[in-house]
């Protein structure tokens, strides 16, 4: 009796020291989240966090939460990331004939029946001069008349200005007149398409679509494709879609000209709670605050503040003002609340420019959820060790 009352007091006190134990252990722990510097592990910010120094006497950024409202104001202000617009080339029709340039290369058969001609033998009544190149100074040679200009010529008027002067030393002279593009009458097409290469334009009436068209057509695997055209120095583009499908767009080309179809390369990050955390390439020309959540995959419903989407946006020092007209700050926050019909229309009518940074802040009560289930866990834990 004596030996069994000891091992029940015995027990007794193993146990009572194993809950103590535990329950110190949970204080512990309370007492470390109640500290400011020890917080849960999470994988975004609190909007609080993100926004608290909006209560400094000096902020460094400015906050702007997006109504509908105030958001045709925020569209005038200055575009950020990229230039933000395109410059493409006007597509008025030429004239169909072809103009000889310098460079081209000029077939010429001279015809004359007279017996005693000075081009021609009694055999051939025919002279052929092949692969005449055209001089930088826009001539060529004919024998007997030496140099003649036909450069900014139609080839048909070119012929009639060798026939002529022609006239007063073979007047039944008859010219035949070809003429092969040089690099003044022709286009590179450089990348982006099946066949690269060089192409000449047959008339001055040529199109970029037909250009494209007789390279193989634009590469399938290029991501929102941009066609930009390099003229004399100065860059010209235009979204690739957008050339397809507005036909006053198919603007017609000169020789010299260099097309290069090439991906777009404009971004924006997206980071938080989120479907993804990484670059985002524009899929198309513009895009909404409310259809980039779409593409990065929406927000994570068991962790993202629906109150709490924030779109940070840089801008140069020159476009900083103080007349509204501008944001106040060259950092500039973009706040959104989308738990309501305002937010969701804003967020809708709200451009995301180039190397904007999309985050969605993490909800608070995810932070709660995490302590129940760190001190449910904590409980099951000291009823676990209190069974042995």
């Amino acid at each position: 009796m004596v030996i069994e009352s000891g091992l029940t007091f015995a027990c007794a006190v193993v146990e009572s020291c194993v809950v103590v134990g535990s329950l110190r252990l949970i204080a512990a722990v309370l007492a470390c989240l109640s500290i400011s510097g020890c917080t849960l592990p999470r994988g975004a910010a609190l909007t609080g966090e993100i926004l608290r120094e909006q209560q400094s006497d000096t902020p460094t950024f400015q906050i702007v939460p997006v109504t509908r409202a105030n958001l045709p104001g925020i569209a005038g202000w200055p575009v950020t990331g990229w230039s933000g617009g395109y410059r493409w080339l006007d597509a008025t029709r030429g004239p169909d004939s072809p103009l000889v340039r310098q460079g081209d290369s000029i077939d010429l058969v001279i015809w004359d029946s007279q017996e005693n001609s000075l081009l021609t033998s009694q055999a051939e009544n025919r002279v052929v001069l092949n692969g005449i190149s055209v001089s930088p100074e826009g001539h060529i040679f004919v024998p007997y008349l030496d140099e003649i200009g036909i450069a900014g010529l139609t080839p048909d008027q070119a012929r009639r200005k060798i026939q002529d002067a022609l006239m007063p030393i073979v007047p039944s002279a008859q010219v035949q007149l070809a003429v092969t593009g040089g690099r003044q009458s022709s286009v590179d097409l450089v990348a982006g398409v099946a066949r690269p290469g060089t192409y000449p334009l047959p008339d001055r009436n040529h199109t970029i679509l037909s250009v494209i068209a007789a390279g193989g057509g634009i590469s399938p695997g290029l991501r929102n494709p941009l066609v930009r055209v390099i003229r004399e120095g100065r860059s010209y583009e235009i979204r690739a879609d957008r050339l397809f499908s507005e036909a006053a767009r198919n603007a017609v080309l000169r020789g010299g000209d260099k097309i290069v179809i090439e991906e777009d390369s404009r971004y924006f990050t997206s980071l938080g709670a989120t479907g993804t955390e990484r670059l985002i390439h524009f899929e198309k020309e513009d895009i909404t605050a409310l259809e980039a959540l779409s593409i990065i995959g929406g927000l994570t419903d068991s962790r993202a503040n629906p109150k709490g989407v924030i779109i940070l946006r840089d801008f140069k020092p020159s476009q900083v003002r103080t007349d509204g007209r501008g944001p106040s700050q060259a950092q500039v926050i973009y706040t959104f609340d989308l738990t309501t019909a305002d937010g969701l229309f804003a967020a809708r009518g709200f451009r995301v420019n180039p190397r904007d940074t999309v985050l969605a802040t993490e909800s608070p009560v995810t932070s709660a959820q995490t302590v129940v289930g760190l001190l449910g866990s904590l409980v099951g834990l000291a009823g676990r060790v209190g069974s042995f």
